[in-house]
């Protein structure tokens, strides 16, 4: 079946080792199509200055693409203000903001942080380091072997005691959807503020952050077919307003004095020096690729290339999925192991037929210890995939046993 969006991606037409390329590596970083590269072009072309600083018609035009950049993720998420929206490097760069300006701040010793085995370390290693300078305590949000977070540990780990819950909306690993309304209204319930990892989830879900409720929210453009090198960090600006920056220097003070400095309102208090102006540009123009397409008609697709790539690797000999084998409650991440293969291997020999999938820890090394694995394969779909895509890793998976001269 042919795949109407592949046009887009000028990328997904070259070829590997002398093949077609069949890219399943999106939950890493996405493709860019065409209107994203364009975007950035165009910037550096006709538009190329400081912005916030000049008087100049250049500067200001560059200022006003910047800040409508800056109208479009809110938009994009349904924030309340565009005040809301902190643009920073990536989503590691947001946790480790949070994690100083407001963590360091507020975490009191013997208070508990609460994070999900399935954390992405970017979102793991910033409270490890909170709660040990702080004598804080992590506590763990456990999941059963379909990979989803049981109603039990959310009712008894998320206490009175716990003062921030960090937690994924979609694990990079097993693709799960965690009950993130539920672990908010739990939280809440309960005087904690929550923080979630977008990253698996914004481009794949409808995502409303005041629907949710939540208080902290990041991700990262490059994971969504915008540029690398820009993230998102979405706060109530409540909160906002009362924590400190966290980077200083130039565009986000509002006065300097020889011994001290008063700093710029949001959103610029968090954006200390020159932004990347034109990944910001690259960022909205994906927001609105993906408008253009429909979320709807995206997860539709999705869906159903995750239900036959699920049926497709169970019927293959000698894989084994790790985590559900039901499309429901899922993206389209699939980590699975090819028995008495090492991952490193799987991933190599399937790049010599031109396929580019995932090996290894996925930056997990806490869920994979509790898995009880060292490393495991991992695809992971998107709307430009095909069922040909999923054809072509299963049969080429079929000859890799017989090619390192295992079994039969």
């Amino acid at each position: 079946m042919s795949n109407p969006y592949v046009q887009d991606f000028p990328l997904l037409g070259q070829s590997v080792n002398g093949k077609r390329l069949i890219y399943l590596d999106n939950a890493a970083t996405t493709q860019k199509p065409h209107m994203v590269i364009d975007a950035v072009r165009d910037y550096y072309s006709l538009n190329n200055a400081t912005p916030h600083r000049g008087a100049y018609a250049l500067s200001v035009r560059v200022t006003e693409l910047y800040e409508s950049a800056r109208e479009t993720v809110k938009d994009f998420i349904g924030a309340a203000s565009s005040r809301e929206v902190i643009f920073t490097k990536n989503a590691t760069e947001a946790f480790n903001l949070l994690a100083y300006s407001y963590g360091m701040r507020t975490i009191e010793e013997g208070d508990e942080i609460v994070v999900s085995i399935a954390e992405h370390h970017s979102n793991l290693i910033p409270w490890q380091q909170v709660a040990a300078m702080k004598k804080a305590k992590l506590v763990y949000l456990y999941i059963d072997e379909s990979g989803n977070i049981p109603d039990k540990e959310i009712k008894e780990k998320i206490t009175s005691k716990t003062k921030i819950v960090a937690i994924t909306h979609v694990s990079n690993v097993l693709g799960t959807v965690t009950p993130l309304k539920s672990i908010i209204h739990k939280a809440h319930s309960v005087g904690s503020i929550v923080i979630a990892d977008l990253t698996q989830s914004v481009a794949h879900l409808k995502i409303n952050v005041v629907d949710l409720d939540v208080d902290f929210a990041a991700f990262s453009g490059h994971k969504m077919y915008g540029p690398m090198g820009i993230g998102v960090l979405y706060g109530k600006e409540k909160y906002l307003e009362q924590m400190p920056p966290f980077l200083f220097g130039g565009d986000m003070v509002e006065y300097v004095t020889e011994q001290s400095a008063t700093f710029a309102p949001l959103p610029q208090k968090f954006e200390g020096g020159t932004q990347n102006v034109e990944a910001a540009v690259g960022l909205a123009a994906a927001i609105r690729y993906i408008q253009k397409l429909g979320l709807d008609n995206i997860q539709k697709t999705e869906n159903d290339l995750t239900c036959y790539a699920l049926q497709k690797l169970s019927k293959t000999p000698y894989i084994t999925i790790v985590g559900s084998h039901l499309a429901q409650n899922r993206t389209g991440v699939i980590s699975f192991q090819l028995k008495d293969v090492h991952p490193h291997d799987v991933a190599s020999i399937l790049d010599a037929d031109g396929i580019s999938i995932r090996s290894g820890h996925h930056c997990a090394h806490p869920l994979m210890r509790y898995l009880n694995l060292s490393a495991t394969s991992r695809i992971s779909l998107c709307f430009y995939n095909t069922t040909e895509d999923i054809d072509q890793l299963a049969e080429s998976l079929t000859h890799i046993r017989r090619w390192l001269h295992i079994g039969s």
